[in-house]
């Protein structure tokens, strides 16, 4: 059963906070990126270009930890561990666009390059943790 999302997670989710995204390596060691996320009212959304080392971590082993942090406060942040649920590439565009317009304002993702294979991560939370956001 996925862990609860309290409202004020739900609220540094929907806002442009960014987040690390920690997956595992081959070895073990962890390898943190900083991400765009969204929520879908279930599960973290975090999308990615295939080919780069996120995909392939996860497709591997698809437990994972973000913490998320408020840019208007960032004593106010998150801490969430689960599992990716679900890797797909479809709506993978239009989500990327959506979030370009949620980080930055602009209609489309301005950073596409020729090729490029877009994918979203479905995470769901198994424990969140939480500092001033309530």
């Amino acid at each position: 059963m996925p862990a609860k999302i309290s409202p004020g997670v739900r609220k540094l989710l929907q806002e442009p906070n960014f987040a690390h995204l920690a997956t595992l390596m081959p070895d073990g060691s962890p390898q943190v990126t900083p991400v765009w996320v969204d929520f879908d009212g279930t599960h973290i959304l975090v999308n990615t270009a295939e080919g780069r080392q996120k995909p392939r971590n996860i497709r591997r082993d698809p437990r994972v930890a973000l913490d998320l942090v408020s840019q208007e406060n960032p004593y106010a942040h998150a801490a969430v561990r689960g599992r990716v649920v679900d890797v797909t590439n479809e709506g993978a565009e239009e989500h990327i666009d959506s979030l370009a317009k949620k980080y930055l304002g602009q209609d489309r993702y301005p950073y596409r390059q020729p090729g490029e294979r877009r994918v979203i991560f479905k995470i769901e939370p198994d424990h969140v943790a939480s500092a001033f956001t309530d």
